[in-house]
């Protein structure tokens, strides 16, 4: 399926025991992160979030089951990123990470994954670059839909995917004012979405797969809000050009 929602917080829970089992996970030890909560610092960066365990999960299996481990790999939005971690434990050695956290640099790995500090819609990477780009919970932030589609449509060589989750209710919650890492807020509606999979066929990429926008339960709450996580595969078309200019 090319888009996928999250149905009850025993799904997460399940994800997780299933990374552990294939050792997959690099969730942070729950002592780290207590500590850094605190606000004590420590060396390196605190990885992962357990309630993003089912969305990991879900792009670590579509990539480890599609992709050569010499594919090169951009993990967008990647401080604390569970993913670009665990592709480097699978044996992945083309991976690369942008953030905008200067933090980044601390992550793990750093001998073997290119880490750099820039803003993912203007990513300094030349076109056609990457057979697969992740961003676990990053479009909602700052979203910007004709500009992100442009950016990834660009930097993905032909046949390439885009695997990103995202925070979503199938009816519109409003976050208006509220401000998460400096950036506006959305939690995508199904007609959102709609509209984002419609948006992507101008930039020369399409659903991979079916897509289904149906939700049963909230068990996401976080600033306020009770919302679930969708997940998304966007694959380019193999003979589509590098995309519309995002100026």
């Amino acid at each position: 399926m090319s888009l996928e929602v999250l149905m009850s917080r025993a799904e997460i829970d399940d994800a997780r025991r299933e990374l552990r089992r294939r050792g997959w996970s690099t969730l942070s030890p729950g002592w780290r992160v207590a500590t850094a909560k605190w606000g004590l610092r420590l060396p390196g960066v605190v990885v992962g979030d357990h309630r993003k365990s089912w969305d990991v999960l879900k792009t670590l299996q579509f990539l480890e089951g599609r992709l050569p481990r010499d594919a090169a790999i951009l993990d967008v939005g990647c401080y604390g990123s569970e993913v670009i971690c665990s592709l480097a434990r699978l044996g992945y050695r083309r991976l690369h990470g942008l953030d905008l956290d200067p933090g980044v640099r601390r992550m793990p790995h750093a001998e073997a994954i290119d880490y750099r500090v820039g803003d993912f819609m203007r990513a300094p990477f030349p076109p056609g670059t990457f057979d697969a780009i992740t961003a676990i919970s990053v479009i909602e932030h700052g979203f910007d839909g004709p500009r992100l589609l442009a950016e990834i449509s660009r930097l993905l060589a032909p046949g390439g995917c885009f695997i990103a989750s995202f925070d979503f209710w199938p009816e519109k919650i409003e976050t208006g004012g509220i401000r998460l890492f400096g950036l506006d807020w959305r939690i995508f509606s199904a007609p959102e979405v709609e509209a984002l999979l419609n948006q992507a066929r101008a930039f020369g990429m399409r659903a991979h797969g079916e897509a289904h926008l149906d939700a049963r339960g909230r068990p996401i709450h976080y600033a306020g809000r009770r919302y679930t996580f969708g997940w998304l595969v966007l694959r380019r078309d193999d003979s589509s050009s590098t995309g519309k200019s995002s100026a």
